[in-house]
């Protein structure tokens, strides 16, 4: 089992989604969230007044996949993330030692 953690752009959430939905991506957590990175934080304004939040909006996929989906689920993110810009975003792929559904204790494999 493995653990991919990917950072892309809000904007191509749904993009991505779709194409994780027909690979039959059965678990997903989703998290806006903000970061900084090479992309250059642009400057927005409110009430008339310019600031520089110093932080990029971004948003955070989380799965656990069996080690034969990882390649096909990078793929898709990889595919349908891109616009060929910085700040695109990064993917992640940790081992998972094992995981457990709370509701009838199933275990590993079983638990996805």
């Amino acid at each position: 089992m493995k653990k991919i953690e990917a950072l892309i752009r809000t904007s191509k959430f749904e993009e991505v989604h779709a194409c994780l939905t027909e690979l039959d991506v059965k678990f997903l957590t989703f998290f806006e969230v903000k970061g900084i990175g090479m992309e250059n934080a642009k400057t927005q304004s409110y009430r008339g007044s310019d600031f520089n939040p110093g932080y990029i909006p971004r948003t955070k996929l989380e799965m656990v996949v069996t080690d034969e989906q990882v390649d096909k689920i990078v793929d898709c993110i990889l595919h349908h993330a891109c616009t060929k810009q910085v700040g695109d975003g990064k993917i992640f792929v940790s081992p998972i030692e094992s995981a457990y559904r709370i509701r009838n204790k199933d275990r590993d494999h079983a638990a996805l």
